[in-house]
């Protein structure tokens, strides 16, 4: 059953969920399919739609597919963070904190999801890499809206794709390397309560510039 939310509540208080995620109450397939289909109305470049989903419930795949994002994990958590002296700044422990509880407890999630694009455009100029990944990501963020419009969450993730995770979670699951790239790691749960707030941003007019930069 959809919540009653907003375009706006929708957009605002979609956000990456890790530790309230309910790693106990299972996901039917036929929601993540409801969800898939909505995702799948985004645009894509020339509507060539050359996307491909993978979703991953079986538990020796999903503990493989944590080990590979936990080690680069633990690796990038370790590293020291940039300091902010604004809103960035006093969430900066708290996001690191839910982080490692995600790499933590990533085998656990019910469904993880890998989002598939067909080409490799490793090396490829700024626009023809701009163009690509343009062709799917607006698609796994509205399947990620979707979700929440569900009472279901989600955290977009990359960590496994650095030092040949990549090409272990394709060898892994079966995805063809050498003609789809993975844009990320996606842990799909119901979502302990559904009250999730805007969060702080950095003002528009800080970031906004008109005619020039």
């Amino acid at each position: 059953m959809p919540l009653n939310l907003s375009v706006d509540e929708l957009l605002t208080t979609t956000r990456s969920v890790r530790k309230r995620l309910d790693l106990e109450k299972p996901v039917p397939r036929e929601v993540i399919m409801e969800c898939l289909d909505l995702a799948l109305q985004a645009p894509t470049g020339s509507n060539a739609q050359g996307w491909q989903w993978v979703f991953v419930e079986d538990a020796g795949k999903k503990k493989a597919l944590a080990d590979i994002y936990r080690l680069n994990a633990n690796a990038y958590l370790d590293q020291p963070k940039p300091k902010y002296d604004d809103v960035r700044g006093e969430r900066m422990e708290l996001v690191g904190d839910s982080a490692r509880y995600l790499a933590d407890h990533f085998h656990e999630v019910p469904v993880l999801m890998i989002p598939c694009l067909e080409g490799r455009p490793d090396g490829a100029p700024a626009g023809m890499s701009a163009s690509f990944w343009g062709s799917l990501l607006p698609a796994a963020w509205s399947f990620m809206l979707a979700l929440r419009s569900r009472g279901l969450g989600s955290a977009w993730t990359t960590l496994h794709l650095l030092n040949d995770g990549e090409k272990q979670a394709a060898e892994l699951l079966g995805i063809p390397f050498d003609r789809y790239s993975q844009a990320g790691l996606f842990p799909i749960a119901y979502t302990k309560g559904t009250d999730f707030k805007k969060a702080k941003r950095l003002p528009a007019e800080q970031l906004t510039h008109w005619d020039s930069w």
